[in-house]
Parts: C-alpha cells; structure tokens; sequence
C-alpha cells in the first residue's frame, strides 16, 4: 500500500464545527503523525494544521469531508515522496 506525507490546513469560523472536525479526525487517527490548533479570537476563527501519513484517498476522503462541513475550509499539501508500505 502507498501512502503519502501531506498537511491538511483547516480554518473554522465556527465553534460548532470543533466537534464534528474532531470525529473526522478521531476516524483517521492512526494516520494522524500530529496537529496543532491556534485559536484567532481576534477574528473569530480556529486554525488547525493535520500533518498526515495515509494513502492518498484517505487523505482526500478526510479533506473533502472536512471542508463540506458549514464554516469550514480545507486544503491538502502533499510531499513528493510515495512511501511503499508493507502490508
């Protein structure tokens, strides 16, 4: 199996949203090598970078329902390295 390093970068505009990103999250958490959130109260917003180790349709699946969520923005970074894993 191949996987792929990537970064997730998520802004939420709404605290509603935390729960439900943290599911997602929660639902991938093997992948997951760290994350780091920074609340902006000044502006309102959460801004959390996911740093990632999962086949690619892993890291698409979790970015794409991250990002449908209402008040949330997602985008993926990925490396140019292709890990081949052992399965």
């Amino acid at each position: 199996m191949e996987t792929r390093v990537a970064v997730i970068s998520i802004i939420a505009e709404s605290r509603d949203s935390a729960t439900q990103i943290n599911a997602l999250l929660h639902e991938t958490g093997s992948y997951i090598i760290g994350r780091m959130g920074l609340p902006y109260k000044e502006k309102g917003v959460n801004i959390i970078s996911v740093a990632i180790d999962a086949p690619q349709d892993i890291i698409n699946n979790l970015a794409g329902k991250i990002g449908r969520l209402n008040g949330v923005s997602a985008k993926t970074v990925y490396s140019n390295i292709i890990n081949k894993a052992d399965t």
